[in-house]
């Protein structure tokens, strides 16, 4: 559905985007997670057709941004953080606008405006001004407008920005039930909520692509736990002589001791602990791969710049 290739983008002598290259399928909800300033916006205002690059090769759909924009924007839903609402007009009245921009014929838009309707659960608000709503309702009315054609990709820009917890879990969900007609690319710079709702996540730093996931490889590390009952001396030296092993260091030492080796890429270093445990005779409680969440491996791309 997107394929960026060696995207650049720069504003002046600031650099935004450098080299991304990424591929999104159809189907999937992808996490555009950074900072703020990392250039997630950039890469959806280039998506759209709102910015052209300076560099690089961007298609939605098989369709080139810099020859086929409307095209492209035929088949997409976009919610940008500001919602573009009328506060005057009712949510009737504003989709039934939003359905003679996109070029909904006239005998078709009612059954599109109920279902973009129903789908965001709006039924009980067609009448009511915008301006009465509370912010998670005018969120919706953002999504019902970006839905109301039926996009193959829809681009939510963050959309759970100033809710409350009960309406950001509300939106949560609409995503989730959204994203199984389109293809949805969801930009946050919120941990939890790619957690929540993502199967893949682009984490983006200083406008470049640092990791690109899936949520549950993600969290797999090639890092591995050894916990003792109790340690003998010269543990770390001897787990140090292993072939490609990387910081040894004791991190827990209550009633028992737990060792965190870094991995260098040996590909059998669970097996060489194991080994190692068996031949020293060591009182071996675990042996297991480290586990990290999303929090720490942002934290690791972070330090590493």
């Amino acid at each position: 559905m997107i394929q960026i290739k060696d995207l650049s983008k720069s504003y002046g002598n600031v650099i935004a985007l450098q080299g991304v290259t990424f591929k999104v399928a159809a189907g999937e909800i992808v996490g555009l997670l950074g900072p703020n300033g990392a250039g997630k916006t950039t890469i959806i205002k280039t998506l759209t057709g709102y910015l052209q690059p300076d560099s690089g090769i961007v298609s939605v759909g098989g369709f080139d941004i810099l020859t086929q924009t409307r095209e492209i924007q035929t088949q997409i839903g976009y919610l940008p953080e500001s919602a573009p609402l009328y506060p005057e007009l009712t949510v009737q009245a504003y989709l039934q606008m939003m359905a003679n921009l996109r070029s909904i014929p006239e005998d078709q838009q009612l059954r599109y405006i109920s279902e973009a309707v129903y789908a965001v659960a709006l039924e009980e608000y067609l009448t009511r001004p915008i301006g009465h709503l509370s912010k998670g309702y005018r969120q919706r009315v953002g999504l019902a407008q970006a839905i109301l054609h039926k996009p193959k990709l829809l681009i939510l820009d963050e959309p759970t920005v100033g809710l409350d917890p009960t309406q950001i879990v509300e939106i949560r969900h609409l995503i989730k039930r959204l994203s199984k007609h389109s293809t949805v690319l969801f930009s946050t710079h919120i941990l939890a909520e790619v957690e929540a709702v993502c199967d893949r996540v682009l984490i983006l730093m200083n406008g470049s692509i640092k990791a690109d996931s899936r949520l549950e490889d993600l969290a797999v590390s090639q890092h591995v736990l050894l916990e003792l009952e109790k340690s003998p001396k010269g543990v770390i030296e001897k787990i140090k002589a292993l072939q490609k092993v990387g910081q040894v260091s004791l991190v827990s030492e209550s009633s028992h001791d737990v060792y965190h080796i870094e991995n260098d890429g040996n590909p059998d270093l669970s097996m060489q602990l194991f080994q190692l445990a068996a031949k020293e005779s060591w009182p071996v409680r675990e042996l297991r791969h480290e586990v990290r969440n999303l929090e720490s491996v942002f934290n690791e791309l972070a330090v590493a710049g």
